[in-house]
């Protein structure tokens, strides 16, 4: 609440919101709440229109159904402005937003419930479709996996632990929790672990941290604090993924530095996975940024070799490869 005028800063920045907001919408991201969104991703589409015959790796690698999977985030907002991603930063549609907040945000139970109504209302469009069927839109319509990692970082809405509790009640059967590491404060005190945790590590060291993520906190402290993230990893009962997005003529180099890391935290697996030419990454960067598969495939054959894990997968059209020390991903559903 501001002394000056009474307001609170949700409502202090309300014009320079709808900026944002207006952007999101213009990318097909609907809004279950004032700040939650939810987008079917192209693969979730593509599963309906090719009757399952394609698919995205998550179904590849652990049995999640594509076609019954929710891709959402409770927040927009994120503490860091990757130079590789899709989502619209403030300054890209010329808002004065500190993305730090503090928000007022929604209530966990209601974006659980409101991301089901819009869910379905987005796929009953599917229903004139003739190459949709029937019997599997309708298994879409009550989606199983929750994907908590549509845009911004989720760990920065402090209900986190009780949204992926309420999608668990709500009789989702697994929940995937992708974040950028920074928030270890919150990851240790999860009321509900995910089924699945995911962190992001972009960087081999700080320099390059620095310039891929641009934290909107000091860069240091934000190292630092994804460092104590991946200490805990191996404190989890789930398992665990150290996600490397992969853009070319940025990090993709010093894999001696990334195998110090997941030697650090010891990762049920690792994905290195290359950055897509999708939303507002081609404001930013050029398609060449972009890896072919063969090159995030040699970074992947390269990490394994210095880290003793394997490479136990792959999907050439997601441009990704699956490290590991077991010999085969678990399948969670």
């Amino acid at each position: 609440m501001s002394a000056a005028t009474g307001k609170t800063y949700d409502e202090l920045i309300s014009p320079e919101y709808e900026k944002l907001r207006r952007a999101y919408i213009k990318q097909k991201y609907h809004f279950v709440g004032r700040y939650a969104v939810v987008k079917p991703c192209h693969w979730m589409k593509k599963s309906l229109v090719t009757r399952g015959e394609e698919y995205c790796y998550k179904q590849r690698f652990y049995g999640i159904p594509c076609h019954r999977c929710l891709q959402m985030s409770p927040t927009i907002f994120c503490n860091e402005r990757c130079i590789f991603c899709w989502r619209a930063h403030p300054e890209d549609v010329g808002a004065k937003i500190d993305e730090l907040g503090p928000f007022k945000y929604d209530d966990p139970e209601d974006i659980v419930r409101n991301s089901l109504i819009e869910w379905r209302r987005i796929l009953s469009g599917y229903g004139g479709n003739p190459k949709v069927d029937r019997m599997m839109l309708e298994e879409a319509m009550r989606p199983t996996h929750a994907a908590i990692s549509l845009v911004g970082e989720p760990t920065m809405y402090p209900y986190i632990g009780e949204l992926i509790d309420a999608y668990f009640r709500y009789g989702f059967k697994t929940v995937f929790l992708v974040t950028n590491g920074t928030r270890p404060d919150v990851l240790e005190r999860l009321e509900r672990e995910p089924s699945q945790l995911y962190v992001s590590v972009v960087a081999p060291d700080l320099e390059t941290f620095e310039a891929v993520t641009r934290p909107i906190i000091p860069a240091k402290t934000a190292w630092e604090a994804l460092m104590k993230t991946l200490d805990l990893l191996q404190s989890f009962s789930v398992p665990t993924v150290m996600r490397i997005t992969l853009v070319k003529g940025y990090n993709m180099k010093d894999v001696e530095k990334y195998a110090k890391l997941v030697e650090r935290a010891q990762p049920t697996y690792v994905e290195p996975k290359a950055a897509m030419s999708v939303g507002y990454f081609k404001h930013r960067l050029d398609v060449s940024n972009m890896p072919k598969f063969s090159e995030v495939k040699e970074f992947g054959l390269r990490l394994a070799e210095l880290t003793g894990y394997k490479l136990i997968d792959e999907v050439v059209n997601s441009r990704i490869v699956l490290l590991s020390k077991l010999d085969k991903p678990i399948k969670l559903v």
